[in-house]
């Protein structure tokens, strides 16, 4: 990530801190966050200090560490499964977390049944949470290049949410390939749905692309079927939290709305992901568990007045009922590919991925498959 022309990662662990950029605050401030124990980093989690896919999978890995460093000799184990269930219940659909949080897990297991020290069983904890993170920077790289591929010169690209360096450890997986193509001399246009009720488009994928100085207008997240009807966007990427074995994708509220208004002006719909968002165990979009956020979301806006106060206000009458389902479900049938660090691929076509990964015995290690 660039910040005034200086790299940082979404996240990382110090010293048993668990570091991180403090969102909410963007792009009004930029200040980081740290988190000093594992219950720390879990509510950073659930209140969206952090958030999206890699990063909160990350943050849950490095949360993973901390509870073992904190975990008392004398109730090591049961101390750990608190933690876990604790890290587990933060957040609901984002695949990540729970990938992050389970090989964490797994790699605790093994060790304490193969007696290792507790220093020791500490030390593999923080190191299995480190090549999470690592990987997730990596395959996010890694999408980029491959969906660089499909951006020709002069594309104009609608994107939806932040899945951008902020979603992730590095680069990000909607707009990574956005940040390629810049790289390769492509010129390229964005435009930023504001995504409602968080703005997360408005407030983070608008920093990150002015970071990036790349051209982009915010528009409002009902304007996108205008601009497609009148031919002025070419393809549609987004990211995804969670993607079921059939292909179906679960992705930040709204990304069903414009999956289908691409479909019916024909316009490409691609959705980026590491291979860590598939979930292999989920047959369909169906059984996919979609967050409901509180009301106040939906009901009062936050933002910088003309002071430079930070404040929020209240956009409709009081004593109303409010629903905020934070994620929607796109049927594969509406997505022209997927971009995983292991290749691009049809949503039916899925199960390909999984037998690259398989042969290559962890991730990034394949010569991808584009489609």
């Amino acid at each position: 990530m660039l910040v005034a022309g200086k790299h940082y990662r979404t996240v990382w662990l110090e010293d048993h801190v668990v570091n991180m950029i403090n969102q909410p605050l963007i792009p009004h401030r930029f200040e980081i966050h740290r988190c000093a124990s594992y219950k720390e980093t879990a509510y950073a989690i659930s209140s969206m200090i952090v958030r999206g896919a890699g990063a909160i999978g990350a943050t849950a890995g490095y949360a993973m560490a901390q509870a073992a460093y904190e975990a008392p000799a004398d109730n090591f184990t049961s101390a750990i499964e608190q933690a876990v269930s604790v890290i587990r219940n933060t957040r609901p659909t984002a695949q990540n977390l729970f990938y992050a949080v389970d090989r964490v897990y797994n790699v605790i297991r093994e060790a304490v049944k193969n007696d290792r020290t507790l220093d020791e069983i500490r030390e593999e904890a923080a190191a299995e949470a480190g090549a999470i993170a690592d990987e997730d920077a990596f395959s996010c790289s890694t999408i980029g290049k491959l969906g660089s591929g499909l951006i020709n010169d002069g594309c104009r690209i609608l994107t939806h949410c932040n899945a951008g360096w902020l979603a992730f450890v590095d680069w990000g997986s909607a707009l990574s390939p956005v940040y390629n193509a810049k790289r390769e001399g492509k010129r390229v246009f964005v435009w930023v749905d504001e995504t409602r009720p968080r703005c997360q488009g408005a407030r983070l994928t608008s920093w990150e692309l002015k970071q990036e100085e790349i051209p982009f207008a915010l528009i409002a997240d009902n304007a996108s079927g205008f601009f497609m009807r009148r031919r002025e966007v070419d393809m549609v990427i987004t990211g995804s939290d969670r993607i079921a074995r059939n292909g179906d994708v679960a992705n930040k509220i709204g990304t069903y709305e414009k999956a289908v208004l691409a479909k019916e002006n024909n316009i490409p719909f691609y959705v980026a992901a590491p291979g860590s968002t598939i979930d292999w165990e989920c047959a369909s979009g169906d059984h996919i568990p979609i967050e409901e956020r509180s009301e106040e979301e939906v009901t009062g806006i936050t933002g910088r007045d003309a002071d430079g106060v930070i404040r929020s206000v209240s956009i409709a009458p009081g004593d109303i009922t409010a629903r905020n389902p934070a994620f929607d479900v796109t049927p594969a049938a509406y997505i022209t590919a997927i971009i995983t660090e292991n290749g691009i691929c049809r949503p039916d076509e899925l199960e390909k991925l999984r037998r690259t990964e398989d042969r290559a015995g962890k991730r990034g290690e394949s010569t991808p498959n584009v489609y």
